[in-house]
């Protein structure tokens, strides 16, 4: 019997936390009810958190590779998204 590897278990942690905080921010844009609302907001601030941690344990073990981003692209980027903020 085979187990699961670190990659796949981390993997899956990391798919359902990105489903559960699109989840909850739906249910944080849907509410009509403040304080539910409130609640809501509260919980997709704990669930970005733990999607963080997931993340930064992945990316600290080499199993979840983020490329440098090329220098001339980070300031293209940033100046198209400052241009729409004007």
């Amino acid at each position: 019997m085979q187990g699961y590897t670190d990659k796949e278990i981390l993997s899956d942690g990391l798919s359902t936390q990105k489903a559960t905080t699109e989840k909850f921010n739906t249910f944080a844009n849907e509410c009509v009810h403040d304080q539910v609302r409130t609640t809501m907001l509260h919980i997709l601030e704990q669930e970005h958190s733990i999607q963080k941690d997931v993340f930064n344990m992945m990316h600290s073990r080499g199993l979840y590779e983020t490329p440098a981003a090329e220098a001339k692209k980070v300031t293209e980027t940033k100046q198209k998204f400052a241009a729409s903020f004007k």
